[in-house]
């Protein structure tokens, strides 16, 4: 079964310079994925993650995830008008219903991503790293490093 409701929290796990601009001003860059420009975000708090996604020394959780998801698709709306945005959980070892952008290997499964992904309505739109600001996340989000313990 496809999970289509967005989780509770979300996790960005990064260098702490990243993810302290992502804090103070919302900004995030999307990157191409096959036909998308996506950004991903792990469902789970999991120190492992910290190793796997090296040189991560920090991860931004993200209390609100509707105002946080609703934020980012306006931001990418303005900069990319021409663009169709979904987000949704990745399917490991599968095909996800929502195509092979949100699927990816079993290995991968520990990641337990959720992704954001944007794909161009006008053929041949060049899939360029696009960076956008959503505003202080301030009020609903934090950053953690490794050895905090959650509440």
């Amino acid at each position: 079964m496809h999970d289509y409701q967005r989780p509770p929290t979300l996790h960005r796990y990064g260098t702490r310079a990243e993810l302290e601009a992502a804090l103070k001003t919302g900004q995030f860059r999307l990157i191409p994925a096959g036909q998308f420009l996506t950004v991903a975000f792990s469902k789970a708090w999991d120190k492992r993650l910290f190793d796997l996604l090296a040189p991560a020394d920090c991860c931004l959780v993200i209390h609100n995830t509707e105002e946080f998801g609703e934020r980012l698709h306006r931001a990418v709306q303005r900069a990319l008008p021409d663009w169709a945005g979904i987000d949704g959980a990745i399917e490991y070892g599968h095909r996800s219903p929502l195509g092979a952008a949100f699927t990816k290997a079993a290995e991968q499964a520990p990641e337990q991503e959720w992704q954001f992904a944007w794909r161009s309505m006008s053929p041949g739109a060049s899939l360029n790293p696009v960076t956008v600001r959503i505003g202080s996340l301030e009020h609903f989000a934090e950053l953690r490093d490794r050895e905090s313990h959650l509440a």
